[in-house]
């Protein structure tokens, strides 16, 4: 039987950047269970695209969401990530 999950990898990222915005991306990768090269590839992407914005704090990142973007696909584009992170993140703005 094929393995499959509901949500993508990059909804498992913005996931744990929620969580924790100081995560290390070595971190991340091990959690949603992707290489680390795969994680950095995801974070450039939601940044490239104006879901993540990243700023550097010495050798580290800090990452913060913007939860008013709307989700890509066109089923979903009147939802916004905000309600993605509150549904499974314990932040419950």
């Amino acid at each position: 039987m094929a393995h499959w999950t509901f949500l993508t990898n990059h909804a498992h990222v913005m996931l744990c950047v929620a969580e924790n915005p100081n995560v290390r991306l070595r971190d991340v990768a091990t959690l949603v269970g992707i290489t680390e090269r795969a994680a950095q590839r995801i974070v450039a992407e939601l940044e490239e695209a104006g879901y993540l914005e990243r700023e550097r704090d010495g050798r580290r990142n800090i990452y913060r969401l913007k939860p008013d973007m709307p989700l890509r696909h066109p089923l979903d584009r009147d939802h916004r990530i905000g309600e993605l992170l509150a549904t499974f993140t314990n932040d419950r703005r």
